[in-house]
């Protein structure tokens, strides 16, 4: 496993684009045509579109501390991103499994700041589950891909050792 390239960065970056902007179009979609009915039904008890104004975390934890779970996301999103344009994490599925991540709290965090709450639209109502949307569905598939990944690998994902470093011990 090599550290990320050029063009890895670049892959990166177009996951998080491209994530975001399907993010921010589903929930643009869901303001206008969902928020005036409230819920549309898919498939009877099973899942629904339902539209939700989410102030707090998954399944509403820390409600209405909007700011602060605003700020909590931004330091993650840094932190993940030097970790990632730094090249502190091997190029590959641990790599793009972050900036999934990144991307899933940018789309969540772009809510938070200019509406003041989330906005949430999937329901699967068979099990009781957070109605939850596009940037929640990039950070959990990411953390679940990336938390597989670590174990597989016995934790040698990250590149913390500078090469100065890796000289004087070898």
């Amino acid at each position: 496993m090599k550290r990320p390239t050029k063009r890895d960065h670049i892959i990166a970056l177009i996951i998080i684009a491209l994530g975001l902007l399907l993010d921010q179009a589903v929930k643009l979609l869901a303001v206008k045509y969902l928020r005036p009915i409230g819920t549309y039904v898919i498939f009877e008890g099973v899942f629904q579109l339902s539209y939700r104004e989410n102030t707090g975390a998954s399944f509403s934890i820390l409600s209405g501390q909007t700011w602060f779970l605003a700020a909590f996301t931004f330091v993650v999103i840094v932190a993940l991103g030097w970790i990632v344009f730094a090249g502190k994490v091997r190029r590959g599925t641990a790599y793009y499994s972050l900036a999934a991540i990144m991307c899933g709290g940018a789309g969540n965090l772009i809510d938070r700041v200019c509406r003041g709450y989330v906005v949430d639209m999937f329901d699967f109502c068979l099990i009781d589950f957070a109605v939850f949307n596009v940037a929640d569905v990039f950070v959990t598939c990411g953390a679940v891909v990336f938390i597989i990944y670590y174990i597989v690998k016995k934790g040698e994902v990250f590149i913390w050792r500078s090469s100065q470093a890796k000289q004087t011990r070898g």
